[in-house]
């Protein structure tokens, strides 16, 4: 290329960056366009292309060449580097050595937290507090921002009924409406004010669709569904998360309707596209165009990259197939280049809007880096949202909130100490070594005088029982035992499901020795996902949820234990008895042969009850509360009316608490069979010890609409049952009808 043409391209992209701050869809799409003229097909195809840094490993490869992939354009994008440096270093590559100065975009997982780690996203949604998610969302953009990330992989949007499945972890749990609500919210926290708003960055809605579905509850498997449920169920979250403004969509691993996701053209063009009207780019998971032809659609590079690029996916992440098949298949006649600057347009238009054609180094400040990691406000918030997440499941007797004065108290089990649990699976840049564990918060939260003790019991996961005795030994001498058990970080997340859900290891030998010395047993579960328990339940008198905490949950379990914190959390997804429940959730349908205790043909278990141990929305609290009756402000509502729903709510306690009263649906006879309940609304309240407060719900023909026999969506007339309680199961209700 002689130095006169070498000045033109230089001139014309200097002309698009200096427009950059006009952020009119017209003026950036003509200087998309500016770009893409000056484009050889090699170029465009660089800037459908994802690798991975160095930093971090979420699959099986890793490319080591990817610097030497920059300068020579063939790659427009790079996950897991992070660092205000380090991101400089390889944007300057990208700036400075390629043709045509290109920067790149920086994407990572930022999941619950990037430096400062917030408790993992099922935990988070345990709070129904929209506002703390958000905020939780905000810091961690804040603080990815600010150590050059343009671009976080969440949130995850799966609705997910199978705890066996480990990347339930990750999301909000089993509901459609609260799933939608925290997606939103999340969005929202993530992208702040806007793509381009130097502390946020881009969200990624994922994983595009129907990932949490995968049957057996086994990672990466295929799911099967009709479209009803599709619509339904699975949907709605990934749509509220678009509507909230979510600028790219990645797709999941598993197939649905026989297709492969990332081949799926109904999903990705039909369905996001010209349905909902989404015009930011999609990228594929790790290598999932590659992983077609495992599938069993694609036979060879070609085909599986030609697949994904029709279906309407713009970016490959890791496989490096569009680099290796796309520009071939152009010159063959057999892909359509206007496919592919399709492609290129919408992840251009995502650097426009990031300002990255003005500065590609805006987000790579090593000062505002030293300023955001990190701070006691950060923590903090870190803190309040963790103590939010924690479930009390059972208090025989007000065993808790404990005694801060207590003479001997004895912390027991594997992860009573535990650190690198503490944050969970997916915890970023997460520094483990910096998370406090259950057995430093008690001890930061007791008195001077009181005795602390602890014996670990057993590993979390191996048959060894040789540490039991001394941990029964040192039961003994307390007054009152915390035992820590649950899983460990690496049993939860992606690749990490399980076909049991008892305590892993020997911890149930453990819990039930420490039982048998008959001292007074709070239990602490630690995990991703709900277990099977009824064994504790029926004996031990306490036992909190808390999840996987994050970095300061070791202090906000103990603001909860000892009483600083009255517990307001509430399950996001039910606890089945036993694992022969699954799937088992809240909103299920009845059937023609109810459960009848005294009828053998009728739908039951010969071994296990239907219910489950704990119902979707359960959580106690140190205080109790009361429900009068459930009213309406009419009995009949008509299709442009709101109908009024009202139940006084009363702290019956001694002790001041919040609760999330819920509102739940039943449309009694439709075209098509409906749930026995689904969520329509929820408030959060606090009150004081014999305060009262009416809690008023609005419905409307929306909230009693659904996908009829035709799969038109609406409504039909007929009753209804509302219902407003303290989880899905204890509610009262009262009836009204749609004309």
């Amino acid at each position: 290329m002689n130095k006169l043409c070498s000045l033109t391209l230089a001139a014309a992209l200097l002309c698009a960056a200096c427009h950059s701050s006009e952020k009119t869809s017209t003026g950036i799409g003509t200087r998309v366009d500016s770009v893409l003229a000056l484009m050889t097909l090699d170029e465009k195809i660089g800037q459908l292309t994802l690798f991975t840094s160095d930093i971090d490993v979420t699959g099986p490869t890793m490319r080591e060449n990817y610097k030497e992939d920059i300068k020579a354009g063939r790659v427009g994008a790079i996950f897991n580097a992070y660092g205000a440096a380090y991101t400089r270093k390889l944007q300057e590559i990208a700036v400075k050595e390629t043709r045509l100065h290109i920067p790149l975009l920086f994407g990572y997982d930022v999941v619950h937290g990037h430096r400062t780690i917030f408790p993992m996203p099922l935990g988070e949604a345990a709070s129904w507090d929209l506002a703390a998610i958000e905020k939780s969302a905000r810091i961690a953009a804040d603080e990815a921002s600010a150590e050059g990330l343009h671009w976080t992989f969440a949130p995850m949007c799966d609705i997910a009924r199978d705890p066996r499945w480990g990347r339930i972890t990750e999301g909000a749990g089993e509901d459609v409406y609260l799933g939608s609500k925290i997606a939103a919210a999340r969005v929202k926290g993530i992208q702040g004010d806007g793509v381009g708003s130097l502390n946020s960055v881009m969200a990624c809605v994922k994983h595009f669709a129907a990932y949490g579905a995968a049957q057996a509850g086994r990672d990466y498997h295929t799911t099967d569904m009709s479209d009803r449920v599709l619509r339904e169920t699975y949907l709605p979250p990934y749509k509220a998360a678009l509507d909230a403004g979510a600028a790219t969509v990645m797709t999941s691993f598993n197939e649905l309707d026989g297709v492969p996701a990332t081949g799926n053209k109904y999903l990705m063009t039909d369905i996001l596209r010209k349905e909902w009207n989404f015009t930011g780019f999609v990228v594929t998971d790790y290598t999932s165009i590659m992983e077609m032809i495992p599938h069993g659609i694609a036979e060879d590079t070609a085909s599986a990259a030609a697949l994904a690029l029709e279906a309407g996916v713009d970016m490959d992440m890791q496989a490096g197939f569009y680099n290796d098949a796309l520009a071939g298949l152009v010159k063959a006649g057999k892909l359509k280049e206007s496919l592919i600057d399709g492609a290129v347009r919408r992840i251009l238009r995502k650097k426009f809007e990031l300002g990255l054609f003005d500065d590609p180094y805006r987000y790579s400040s090593e000062q505002r880096e030293k300023e955001t990691l990190m701070s006691a406000a950060n923590l903090e918030a870190a803190r309040d949202v963790a103590r939010k997440s924690i479930v009390l499941l059972k208090n025989d007797k007000q065993l808790l909130p404990l005694k801060k004065d207590i003479r001997k108290l004895a912390v027991i089990g594997p992860l009573a100490h535990a650190r690198k649990e503490m944050i969970g699976s997916w915890c970023a840049a997460g520094d483990w070594t910096k998370a406090s564990t259950l057995l430093e918060g008690v001890k930061q939260a007791v008195s001077p005088g009181t005795q602390v003790l602890y014996a670990k019991g057993c590993a979390i996961d191996n048959d060894s029982t040789q540490s039991i005795a001394q941990a029964v030994r040192t039961a003994q001498q307390a007054d009152v035992v915390i035992l820590a058990v649950g899983e460990g970080a690496w049993m939860t997340g992606e690749a990490a499901s399980r076909a049991s859900l008892n305590l892993p290891g020997v911890q149930q030998q453990l819990v039930e020795a420490i039982y048998k010395t008959g001292k007074p047993v709070v239990a602490v579960l630690l995990n991703g996902r709900p277990l099977t328990i009824p064994w504790m339940d029926a004996q031990i008198p306490a036992i909190l949820e808390a999840w996987f905490p994050g970095t300061v949950g070791g202090q906000a379990i103990a603001d909860v234990l000892f009483g600083d914190y009255s517990p307001s959390g509430k399950l996001p997804v039910t606890f089945p008895r036993a694992v022969g429940q699954i799937p088992l959730y809240y909103s299920m349908k009845h059937t023609g042969r109810p459960m009848d205790p005294n009828n053998k043909y009728t739908s039951k278990y010969l071994d296990e009850r239907n219910d489950p141990l704990y119902p979707f929305g359960y959580g106690l609290s140190y205080t109790t509360f009361s429900y009068g009756p459930v009213q309406v402000d009419k009995q009949e509502m008509t299709q442009q009316d709101e109908l009024t729903v009202t139940c006084t709510v009363t702290n019956t306690g001694a002790r001041a608490g919040k609760e999330t009263v819920q509102l739940y649906l039943h449309d009694i006879t439709g075209s098509v069979t409906r749930p026995v309940r689904e969520l329509k609304g929820f408030q959060q309240i606090v009150l004081e010890p014999g305060a009262s407060q009416n809690v008023t719900f609005k419905l409307t023909v929306h909230d009693l609409s659904f996908y009829r026999r035709d799969m038109s969506f609406g409504t039909e007339p007929g009753k209804f049952e509302v219902f407003v309680g303290t989880n899905a199961r204890d509610a009262q209700g009262t009836t009204f009808a749609l004309r």
